[in-house]
């Protein structure tokens, strides 16, 4: 049968929501904009910045003790 007829889908509903002014939504999304232009973006990125060098040390100290460890095991087995 579907040799003879076949299947054609259907097309996609139009789904429409009309877009009404918010005059405080539009107030915050300015206030946001104001606040990225004047620095704020630099400072978040020096405030992450800072974050990830205090991280640094403890990555180390893992990767020191890890060495540490796999030497003491290398020495104990040969």
């Amino acid at each position: 049968m579907s040799v003879l007829f076949p299947k054609v889908q259907k097309p996609r509903e139009w789904d429409y929501r009309p877009i009404y002014y918010d005059p405080e939504k539009e107030a915050r999304k300015d206030k946001k904009l104001a606040r990225l232009q004047h620095g704020a973006f630099r400072q978040e990125h020096e405030k992450n910045m800072s974050e990830l060098r205090r991280r640094k040390p403890s990555r180390l100290v893992f990767w020191l003790a890890l060495l540490v460890m796999l030497l003491f095991a290398f020495y104990f087995i040969l």
